[in-house]
């Protein structure tokens, strides 16, 4: 956690916790700090959010992260109450997945598929002439 100089006192802007503590890009982060009543949060992962207080002496805000976030640790600044906390290691962003069998990351047909779907659409055409002249030769019965 971030500390305040000469705020040993623990009555100043003190730790800073973002929940989730790990999330996607594009996904929401709602931070809580303590001794704070109001004021703003920045981070490179989000930019500026406002804090709210909501009694007892703390305060919430709520940040979406950035589409285009690299993975890895982020900090967040608060300034509150006219003092300045950091917390340089506050979340962490976690690469994202694509959807799909297994969350695999690969776009389009593979050559599996691709052979896959060809023997399927073989199979069909031969058992749709066999099927055909099967039934051609009933009809001279």
């Amino acid at each position: 956690m971030g500390t305040v100089p000469g705020a040993g006192n623990n009555f100043g802007t003190r730790n800073i916790v973002a929940s989730p503590s790990a999330v996607a890009p594009g996904g929401r982060l709602t931070v809580t700090v303590d001794g704070c009543n109001g004021g703003t949060m920045t981070s490179p992962a989000f930019g500026s959010a406002t804090l709210t207080a909501i009694g007892n002496n703390v305060s919430r805000g709520i940040a979406t992260v950035n589409s285009g976030t690299r993975p890895g640790a982020d900090e967040i600044r608060v300034n509150c109450n006219g003092r300045t906390l950091t917390n340089p290691t506050a979340f962490t962003v976690i690469g994202g997945v694509l959807g799909g069998v297994g969350g695999s990351s690969s776009s389009g047909a593979t050559a599996a598929d691709m052979a896959i779907g060809g023997a399927l659409v073989g199979a069909a055409v031969i058992g749709g002439g066999v099927y055909v002249l099967r039934r051609r030769h009933e009809k001279r019965i």
